[in-house]
């Protein structure tokens, strides 16, 4: 019998589109190797649905109105890191069945017809299938970055609640968890941040490239003076902490997360390590759809690019 569901979860620093290359060239083209098998594997796999669980990263959300989760109708990509922008290809009649249907299992999502998605969506689109419209895409948006997060256990219920109803459209979908692993770039935390920083965070705008190059020039500067020893805003990734998610999404279950509290994953895991969250919804959606084998293609840190990079799959199991 043929597979009906797959998985890919997949680191998506935006370094890696090209501001810093790693000193260790192998690290770096092994990355690019693991996500060009991944890719391969995606498309021979033929799917008829792409769901991407991606975080924001400031770009479409803000403080004005934060929700937990939003479903996109019809979306489009914004020009973060000089990404070209552009519509996705959503289904929107599916889009909203899964909007009902989450409706009826007790969640209450945000919908949007015109959601901006940045490159926590669109990195993983380009680096696996080389374009953000090459398969139909559910997209779902997750707050990773806002202090409003859903809970671990909260995310594996949501994830749970998104495969349930994938299950029920008899279709071949890939579910796509962008994020993390550990890293700390230097977002802006509300209570500790200037005037028109917070500013820039509440009220709800679309940035322009000037906005975007400052943006980007303050990770490039961060990340530069984290590689080379330099004082740095950003905590360094932390293997240990990696290796022990890792582990946890392989157990499975709400009850392996209990330990993540917002605290403990700024502490250890940094401020950008609360995306991991994707990658529990995507761990617990491709579940909720039959089981599945567990396979981690690559993982390695990059200083570079500020992150532990991760490249893992799912396959449905025999």
């Amino acid at each position: 019998m043929t597979a009906r569901h797959a998985m890919i979860c997949c680191s998506h620093s935006p370094l890696l589109l090209g501001a810093l290359h790693a000193r260790n060239k192998a690290s770096e083209d092994a990355f690019f190797e693991a996500m060009g098998n991944a890719g391969d594997w995606l498309k021979a796999f033929d799917p008829e649905l792409v769901v991407v669980f991606g975080p924001d990263h400031f770009t479409g959300f803000f403080y004005d109105m934060m929700p937990s989760f939003c479903i996109g109708a019809a979306a489009r990509s914004s020009r973060d890191w000089d990404i070209e922008p552009g519509p996705l290809d959503v289904p929107a009649d599916i889009a909203l069945a899964c909007h009902r249907w989450l409706n009826g299992d007790g969640f209450d999502p945000a919908m949007s017809y015109d959601l901006v998605v940045d490159h926590g969506t669109t990195i993983p689109l380009l680096e696996l299938v080389g374009s953000i419209d090459a398969y139909p895409v559910l997209p779902i948006v997750v707050n990773c970055a806002a202090i409003t997060r859903p809970s671990m256990p909260r995310m594996w219920a949501f994830g749970t609640s998104v495969g349930k109803f994938l299950a029920t459209l008899g279709k071949r979908v890939m579910v796509i968890g962008s994020g993390g692993l550990s890293h700390d770039p230097p977002t802006p935390v509300l209570d500790l941040s200037s005037p028109a920083v917070i500013e820039r965070v509440v009220n709800r705008h679309e940035a322009t490239k000037e906005q975007f190059d400052r943006r980007q020039a303050r990770v490039i500067e961060a990340a530069k003076a984290l590689a080379d020893g330099r004082e740095s805003p950003c905590l360094p990734p932390s293997e240990d902490w990696d290796r022990a998610f890792l582990a946890a999404l392989q157990k499975g279950g709400a009850s392996a997360f209990d330990a993540y509290t917002d605290e403990m994953v700024d502490r250890e895991g940094g401020f950008g390590g609360h995306e991991v969250r994707t990658w529990v919804a995507a761990a617990a959606a491709t579940t909720a759809m039959g089981p599945y084998e567990f396979e981690l293609d690559y993982y390695r840190i990059i200083p570079e690019w500020i992150t532990g990079m991760a490249v893992a799959r799912g396959r449905a199991a025999a």
